[in-house]
């Protein structure tokens, strides 16, 4: 009987969140009904993002980076609330998201506080899929890339080769080492082992990562990122996740491998 039903929950589980890979040809055959995500269902979890998108703006452009009370409690609302299950592998994930608050940001590195700091500039996350340069059966694959705008024609963008159970990536292996280097949190310090396991509780909600390249783009030329990536020496270090613990058709909210909580809003691309 236990054998029975613990079948029957991995089958559950299985329909609830089918690694379907969105470009596939054979969806626009499907019903409606069939494999499409529900919305959320809790009644004011829009009233919730309208009160959080509020909150942000009233609490003012200079404090992106605060931790304001009234900001988490609304987080942790939405969080609680039903969202569209399964958000790491579904439709609504993917496009350009627009970075609006970052709280617990004392957790992460000097230079991530900078790059997740919206005080001085647009930042953006892109959720795309690319085609694979080493791979000759046209195979795509996942990024997740970061912008920073620094005006119309400038801009930092550092692209991370994602993996989620649609895409997965067999390089993408647990992380080691917590990032401290001589004890000194220059990376920023990173959960592991235990820590760092998925909740069972919220299937196919994690993207994992591994910072790959990066440039300035400066329109007429660019220059590389001073960060060499794809070292041996560093790719531990550069690797991460994070947990999307709430996602709608206009907010995202996730959790990084650093205790960092992002709020996104999409945008168009």
């Amino acid at each position: 009987m236990v054998r029975s039903n613990s079948l029957a929950i991995t089958a559950a589980a299985a329909l609830l969140c089918p690694a379907i890979r969105p470009t596939l040809a054979f969806q626009s055959f499907l019903p409606n009904f069939s494999l499409s995500p529900p919305k959320p269902t809790v009644p004011g979890a829009i009233d919730l993002e309208d009160k959080l998108l509020a909150a942000i703006e009233a609490n003012g452009a200079d404090k992106r980076l605060d931790n304001s009370d009234e900001i988490s409690s609304l987080v942790s609302q939405l969080e609680a609330a039903r969202s569209i299950p399964c958000p790491a592998v579904a439709p609504e994930v993917y496009g350009r998201w627009r970075l609006l608050q970052t709280t617990n940001a004392d957790t992460a590195s000097p230079i991530q506080r900078k790059a997740v700091d919206t005080t001085k500039f647009d930042i953006f996350q892109d959720i795309v899929l690319a085609e694979d340069g080493d791979d000759d059966d046209d195979a795509e694959i996942l990024l997740v890339r970061q912008i920073v705008k620094f005006g119309e024609t400038n801009e930092l963008c550092v692209d991370a080769l994602a993996s989620t159970s649609a895409y997965p990536l067999p390089e993408l292996t647990a992380r080691e080492g917590t990032g401290k280097i001589l004890g000194l949190n220059i990376l920023g310090v990173s959960l592991v082992g235990e820590e760092a396991e998925e909740d069972a509780e919220r299937p196919d909600s994690r993207v994992k990562f591994v910072f790959d390249e990066g440039k300035f783009d400066f329109g007429s030329f660019t220059v590389p990122y001073p960060v060499p990536f794809r070292s041996p020496l560093f790719r531990d270090a550069v690797k991460g996740w994070i947990d999307i613990t709430y996602l709608s058709d206009r907010i995202r909210i996730s959790r990084g491998n650093k205790g960092t909580t992002f709020i996104l809003k999409k945008e168009e691309m």
